[in-house]
């Protein structure tokens, strides 16, 4: 049965009205529905106090603390699928990202996936924003393209995963053929990225601006530059989604819950990069926050864990 506008409409205002009711905390009562008490997403002071275990490896690709990449690496002899994960945290330091990663690094390299941690210079952190926080993403993918034989990577079986900021990050980096050859960005040869995991994902620096500013207090120029006569559209090298299409296949999980980047903004990329003929899904997980979206324990995880093996061609567990 297909439901009319009316009833998409009111189901939508009490899909809306049950998420402004958890993200306050109330016991939920709509009409038709059963009492229920939300799960509560994950805090920041429980989220920066998330840990995992050391890496296996530890490369700095430049002279900055910040200019290091964690590899998490299965037993055995490989060579193996690699997963490179992308920590958010609104562009800026003090929210964490790389230790938070780590829980999930070492989860996927027990599963037979070499996880591809990258740390990067941010926004608050000398030679951050354009272009030197791309610069550092894309080297450290370049990194992992020229040694991977030497650690027995597969880089034929890829996937990105970024979140929140990392998610933009992420994307940008599998459209890096796409760039424009006058781009300071611009790369000869770029590692080919088939699939990107955006979770909660801030992915569109032009249209997603007003987000940005008030979720992170960034303003987007610092992320983009300044327009000038040999570089008109600031847009055109930053934001993956002025480099459509790029030949990625694009996941975008969302908590339910999520306040930095609604799911709203997820569905308006995915309808994006489908109109631009890639391909592209949403998926909104019940009871999760944004933070959520990053931990182990939380019911994102697993839609994640199952995302990524599904991509890189593995078994269901």
């Amino acid at each position: 049965m297909v439901a009319s506008g009316r009833d998409r409409r009111g189901s939508t205002r009490l899909a809306a009205m049950r998420v402004a009711a958890c993200l306050l905390g109330w016991t939920v009562l709509l009409p038709g529905t059963v009492a229920t008490t939300c799960a509560q997403p994950i805090a920041l002071a429980a989220y920066l106090a998330v840990r995992g275990p050391a890496a296996d490896l530890v490369f700095h690709y430049g002279s900055a603390p910040s200019q290091v990449v964690e590899l998490f690496r299965p037993a055995g002899r490989g060579p193996f699928p690699v997963a490179i994960l992308i920590h958010g945290g609104c562009w800026q330091s003090r929210y964490g990202g790389l230790p938070q990663f780590r829980a999930i690094g070492a989860r996927l390299a027990a599963q037979g996936i070499a996880a591809w941690n990258v740390e990067y210079r941010r926004l608050d952190e000398p030679g951050g924003g354009y272009p030197g926080t791309y610069q550092d993403v894309g080297t450290a993918i370049d990194w992992l393209a020229s040694r991977a034989a030497a650690l027995r990577l597969d880089t034929r079986r890829v996937v990105a995963v970024g979140h929140s900021a990392g998610a933009q990050l992420a994307l940008w980096a599998a459209a890096r053929a796409r760039l424009p050859r006058a781009s300071v960005l611009s790369v000869a040869h770029a590692l080919a990225i088939p699939d990107v995991v955006s979770l909660g994902g801030l992915p569109d620096l032009e249209h997603d601006a007003q987000a940005i500013r008030q979720a992170c207090g960034v303003d987007v120029a610092a992320l983009t530059g300044l327009p000038n006569d040999n570089r008109p559209d600031v847009f055109s090298d930053t934001s993956a989604a002025s480099m459509l299409p790029n030949d990625t296949s694009v996941i975008a999980i969302t908590g339910e819950l999520d306040a930095v980047a609604p799911p709203e903004l997820a569905a308006r990329y995915v309808e994006r990069v489908r109109a631009a003929g890639d391909p592209a899904r949403a998926v909104v997980v019940p009871d999760a926050g944004h933070l959520d979206e990053a931990v182990l324990d939380s019911p994102v995880w697993p839609i994640l864990e199952a995302t990524i093996r599904e991509v890189l061609h593995l078994p269901a567990r």
